[in-house]
């Protein structure tokens, strides 16, 4: 592995870690601050955040796999399929400035957060449930490419984005009416 692949690796396992935070925090303000400001700012603003982090998750996985050479496998396509459409609905919800997207982001992230979670549990020796769909060469559903702090794994990384992805379409739905 290169050294820019290492240091890449190193700063999107940090990122991680802040969007697993994010999701606690945003998670107590929902349910014990409900009327905070910090979170109808949030709820404003989640369509853009969450396009941005839905376009950075399009970007990397293709850089890992176009530019990097890490064969996806097929739990990987899997997640590319929930994940890439959402950029298109959040760029259309952008431009006609309407939030009502919100439900279908959050059945795009919840199937794909489960493929994602799935993948993670055998990625950290857990028992195949159901065998990997591999679509390549080389492609291991099981095998790490990444494993940071412990626990960080590309799988888990996706898990993040469509959880924060959820949690702020939540508080979009809960702060708009559109």
């Amino acid at each position: 592995m290169t050294e820019t692949v290492t240091q890449l690796n190193f700063l999107l396992a940090l990122s991680t870690i802040f969007m697993q935070l994010g999701v606690v925090v945003l998670t107590y303000l929902f349910f014990f601050e409900r009327d905070s400001a910090f979170l109808k700012l949030i709820g404003k603003y989640g369509i853009p955040v969450a396009f941005l982090l839905s376009l950075g998750g399009l970007l990397l996985s293709l850089l890992y796999s176009e530019v990097f050479g890490f064969v996806p496998c097929g739990l990987c396509w899997l997640q590319r399929v929930f994940l890439y459409p959402q950029v298109i609905l959040f760029g259309i919800a952008l431009f006609k400035k309407e939030t009502y997207i919100a439900d279908y982001v959050i059945g795009l992230s919840l199937v794909g957060s489960v493929v994602a979670l799935y993948q993670h549990y055998l990625q950290m020796g857990g028992t195949e449930l159901l065998g990997c769909p591999v679509v390549g060469a080389g492609a291991d559903c099981a095998k790490r490419i990444l494993f940071e702090f412990g626990y960080i794994t590309f799988p888990l990384m996706s898990f993040s984005v469509f959880i924060l992805t959820i949690a702020l379409m939540i508080l979009v739905k809960k702060t708009t009416k559109s």
